[in-house]
């Protein structure tokens, strides 16, 4: 991991940084709307739900103070055969722009590769011109909106073979 950042699981402690880093990146680009994961129940709490099941986890990435400044998760989608969704990639504006995504990605793929998954499903928005360029870049290959899409607002829809 480049400039002393690290990946690790999440914490309790991480929920309410990474409540406000989610909502602050959709607000931002048009999408603190319903049907997004701006208002979702759980969102304050989503270490009780990774840490819950071995089929799901979500992972932070941190400076050397231990500060969050993004994060990135996965869970099982039954959608389609072994297949993982790949789960609220957000960063912090400042951590922008540095290649974090990809790392992040390319982590978290392996991480659900290591749980048994094939594939990796992600739902997005036109709105996030730069992850949808990101997630193309590394591979995810778009399809039609598969029927078990729990967004209803995303409009945009892809997945990838982990090899």
């Amino acid at each position: 991991m480049k400039n002393n950042m690290r990946i690790r699981q999440i914490r309790e402690k991480d929920n309410q940084r990474l409540a406000e880093i989610v909502r602050s990146n959709l607000k931002a680009n048009h999408l603190d709307l319903p049907g997004t994961v701006y208002f979702d129940q759980g969102l304050e709490h989503l270490s009780e739900y990774y840490l819950a099941s071995t089929q799901r986890n979500y992972y932070v990435l941190t400076n050397d103070e231990d500060m969050m400044i993004g994060g990135i998760g996965f869970a099982e989608f039954d959608g389609f055969e072994k297949c993982a969704e790949l789960q609220k990639l957000y960063l912090c504006d400042e951590a922008k722009g540095n290649g974090y995504g990809y790392d992040l990605i390319e982590y978290v793929c392996q991480e659900a590769k290591k749980a048994g998954y094939e594939q990796m499903y992600l739902e997005t928005h036109t709105n996030l011109a730069t992850a949808i360029h990101m997630y193309e870049k590394v591979g995810f290959q778009q399809i039609e909106r598969p029927k078990d899409c729990v967004h209803s607002t995303m409009n945009r829809f892809y997945i990838k073979k982990l090899i």
